[in-house]
């Protein structure tokens, strides 16, 4: 069967060339690197296609390399998620996978699953409402991020939400998605970022901001005269970029990960350290308060927003 999903669902890996996405950055060295991470989100993608959970997806995943394992669990979990959808008598592979090894990577687990609720014709509402009440918002960060990366004339040059998110909260969510999505798609040219999200509603821009935070540090391409352009571009939205920075050092920190692009990145965006910034987001949660007229998640993210306002740069 594992043949078969793959042979009818699966993703060609042609399909994460710079060039077949219509990406518009002219950094050869940026493409390289996030055609490396597309490849890396597809292998992982066809491993949980094929295998469907369990020890023999775990070992594949976990023979990647540590700095891109993450990005293979988020493939296999958008596979698995698929694969719970069209199987009624079996619905516990994503969740098994969650409570297993990919526990360390549950930030990048609950982005794949995004990828797969954008597929499947599904209510974020209904799709979400057996998860994490914290950590179930990043599924619509991971559809944001599906949206641009694979429809980025709809999602980024015409700016359309699809229609299945309500308004309100889950279309920020979807931003914070969209805005990472961004970076890839601009082939981290801060210049052309910064544009591009100009041409958004103003009500849009700090969520897209923050995704462009959190992709920076997490997947990287950006050297350091980058960063200090990209922290003088953000404007009176760095403290969003650093929020972003700063999840991505947690989700390195708790998968054990942590990468020199990362640490680079909150020196510049967050002005810590990424250990710190990782510490800082895990005192943010203390004492969180439940989901009311605000998600507990926006309240997280808005503690640390006013930690890193204003962000000092570390020499």
């Amino acid at each position: 069967m594992g043949k078969l999903y793959r042979r009818v669902f699966g993703i060609p890996v042609a399909e994460t060339r710079a060039d077949r996405r219509g990406f518009r950055g002219r950094d050869a060295t940026a493409r390289r690197r996030f055609e490396t991470i597309g490849g890396t989100f597809v292998e992982g993608y066809h491993a949980g296609l094929e295998t469907g959970g369990g020890a023999s997806l775990v070992a594949r995943l976990d023979g990647i390399a540590p700095e891109r394992r993450g990005f293979a669990y988020e493939g296999a979990a958008m596979a698995l998620v698929l694969l719970d959808t069209m199987t009624p008598w079996r619905r516990d592979r994503w969740r098994t996978l969650l409570e297993g090894a990919g526990n360390r990577h549950a930030y990048m687990v609950h982005v794949g699953a995004g990828w797969g609720v954008a597929r499947i014709g599904r209510s974020f509402e209904r799709a979400t409402r057996d998860m994490d009440p914290l950590l179930r918002w990043l599924v619509l960060d991971g559809w944001g991020f599906h949206d641009g990366y694979f429809h980025a004339r709809r999602a980024l040059d015409q700016r359309t939400v699809p229609a299945r998110i309500a308004a309100g909260y889950p279309r920020r969510a979807y931003d914070q998605g969209l805005g990472r999505a961004l970076w890839f798609v601009e082939g981290a040219a801060v210049s052309s970022v910064a544009a591009a999200i100009e041409r958004f509603d103003g009500r849009r821009r700090a969520d897209l901001w923050s995704g462009i935070g959190l992709a920076t540090a997490y997947a990287g391409a950006a050297e350091s005269a980058a960063l200090e352009l990209l922290r003088e571009a953000a404007g009176p939205h760095l403290d969003a970029v650093a929020q972003g920075a700063a999840f991505a050092a947690q989700a390195r920190h708790r998968a054990g990960n942590m990468a020199p692009h990362t640490e680079a990145a909150c020196r510049v965006l967050c002005g810590l350290p990424a250990e710190a910034a990782a510490r800082y987001t895990v005192e943010a949660l203390e004492d969180l308060p439940p989901d009311g007229d605000e998600p507990a998640y926006e309240i997280w993210r808005a503690r640390l927003r006013a930690r890193f306002a204003p962000v000092k740069v570390m020499s």
